[in-house]
């Protein structure tokens, strides 16, 4: 198993990301994600792997990835739609530094799911922009 970890260029927050979803699956359904580059380990992605969102330098939430296909953007030329799990996951997260692209990321660099059997305690019960203010403080 493998991750992908990519930015989330002009999304503000998770909610802002789960409405452009929500927006591009109604629009041309299943919820896919288009890359310029097919990934060279998309068997070992699609094998459990997972895409990591990087939001505002934070990577914070993730959501699993089902498929890997070929496909054309508007104007035909080639790339990859990385077809996508609508479920958002919040993780324990983490600062990132920008790149361009996306990386591979091992189940081991991965940050861990929050708890999401305990609602409204411990971390889950913070506002998201209230947890990420408290990482990047070290706090959390």
């Amino acid at each position: 198993m493998l991750h992908l970890m990519k930015l989330a260029v002009g999304v503000r927050d998770v909610a802002h990301l789960r409405s452009l979803q929500a927006e591009r699956a109604a629009q041309r359904p299943p919820l896919c994600h288009r890359t310029r580059n097919f990934p060279r380990r998309a068997a070992e992605v699609t094998d459990g792997g997972s895409i990591y969102w990087v939001i505002g330098g934070f990577l914070g939430v993730r959501q699993a990835i089902v498929d890997i296909v070929a496909d054309q953007w508007e104007d035909g030329s080639a790339c990859a739609a990385l077809r996508l799990d609508p479920t958002l996951v919040l993780l324990e997260g983490r600062h990132v530094k920008p790149f361009q692209g996306w990386r591979y990321l091992g189940p081991a660099e991965a940050p861990p799911d929050l708890l999401a059997d305990v609602p409204g305690q411990g971390e889950a019960a913070l506002p998201p922009a209230l947890r990420q203010e408290l990482r990047a403080l070290c706090l959390l």
